[in-house]
């Protein structure tokens, strides 16, 4: 069965760190370049971040430059979105996902998605 299992969210205080996992089953992650997306409750899905897969390239959302690192370890066929100084606004759950093509992940058109971790940020 295909699968992408995020894991990693959860509660953090403000100006906290998590590191979100995305682990890709049934299939091997090196030809898909994979994002990062967000959605909170009434708001609309964000693009977070993407990387390529040669992990050559990569995206970033301004409201996150600075802040979020993503990353991908294809022998361990897992892609990670490291994220720090976190604030309530980065509150949201969270989604990878993936496609052959760089540029629909980056438009937010990825084929495939993961089921998604909650973040939770606040005092």
């Amino acid at each position: 069965q295909l699968q992408l299992v995020e894991s990693g969210g959860g509660w953090v205080q403000p100006g906290g760190s998590l590191r979100l996992s995305c682990a890709a089953s049934g299939f091997t992650l090196d030809y898909y370049a994979i994002g990062w997306f967000r959605q909170a409750p009434g708001k609309e899905r964000e693009g977070v971040a993407c990387i390529s897969s040669s992990g050559g390239e990569t995206y970033y959302a301004d409201s996150v430059k600075g802040r979020f690192t993503i990353s991908r370890d294809n022998a361990k066929n897992t892609v990670y979105l490291q994220m720090n100084s976190l604030k309530p606004e980065d509150a949201a759950g969270y989604y990878c996902a993936i496609d052959r093509d760089y540029q629909e992940v980056v438009a937010g058109l990825p084929d495939f998605w993961g089921q998604g971790t909650q973040v939770t940020v606040s005092s």
